[in-house]
């Protein structure tokens, strides 16, 4: 219960999915959290509710749109305001349009720009405006949330695939940029995680196939990357800084074959 007291954290897109069960699971650890998402009410009722019963820390929900910079200032000057600092910002907010980011021929190009600016810029814009909170702090931890998508080719989302890619090398620019001052910079990689937004964009039979492919015989919990989030923004991390933490039930660990070779040793 005590592994983030008082640190002061701002996760973004976290009114539901794995920033919301970062942030419990950050509070619950002692943390002061800025809940910050497009969808103003869903921050405010996540913040209230975190916050209820034996918390240890407490959350405040507030609206940011990290496509726009003023947005994203008022969202770090509000953290500042609350907590009297920033010492972890969790960059979370991603995605991309699955009807407009498909194969590099049918793809709509206005969709790449709207990805490049959701993921990647976003992430430096904000990553911009704490980093001198920081740094006059004495140091911090920048996580940011990329995917597998951005670790190996797939047949649609090239935009989203792209992007993320960025800002897993945007995230060894940072740490390599920063750690003198005391910043670290690391970055979480999901697989499928078992979301409002996966269940809403997935067809079953299209979860059970990701499923298949795994190496261990599930689907993760938005809990499962939150823990990840806890142990970057904790000072158990405090030695490691620059790299990607793939949590994908072993996906990407395995020969693209295996989940055939298994199938066929089952028969």
């Amino acid at each position: 219960m005590n592994r983030l007291v008082d640190k002061k954290i701002v996760i973004t897109g976290a009114a539901s999915g794995i920033g919301r069960a970062a942030a419990a699971l950050m509070v619950a650890e002692g943390a002061r959290v800025l809940i910050a998402d497009r969808d103003e009410g869903g921050a405010a009722a996540a913040a209230a509710q975190i916050t209820g019963g034996e918390s240890a820390g407490r959350a405040v929900g507030v609206a940011v749109d990290v496509m726009d910079e003023g947005s994203v200032a008022v969202m770090i000057d509000r953290a500042v305001a609350e907590f009297g600092g920033i010492d972890v910002l969790c960059n979370h907010v991603g995605g991309s349009n699955p009807k407009k980011d498909l194969d590099l021929l049918r793809m709509d190009l206005a969709e790449w720009d709207r990805a490049m600016v959701l993921n990647a810029r976003s992430t430096v814009v904000a990553s911009r405006l704490a980093l001198p909170h920081m740094i006059s702090a004495g140091g911090g931890s920048i996580i940011n949330t990329v995917s597998v998508a951005g670790l190996a080719g797939d047949t649609l989302q090239c935009a989203y695939g792209a992007a993320k890619a960025a800002v897993i090398r945007l995230t060894q620019y940072i740490a390599t940029q920063y750690g003198r001052s005391g910043v670290r910079c690391n970055a979480v990689a999901p697989g499928a995680i078992m979301t409002p937004a996966l269940r809403d964009n997935l067809p079953a039979d299209v979860i059970a196939d990701i499923q298949r492919h795994n190496a261990l015989d599930l689907i993760g919990d938005p809990e499962d990357i939150g823990w990840a989030m806890v142990y970057l923004a904790s000072d158990e991390s405090r030695y490691m800084t620059g790299q990607t933490l793939v949590l994908d039930g072993g996906l990407t660990a395995q020969s693209p074959i295996a989940a055939s070779r298994r199938a066929l040793l089952d028969e």
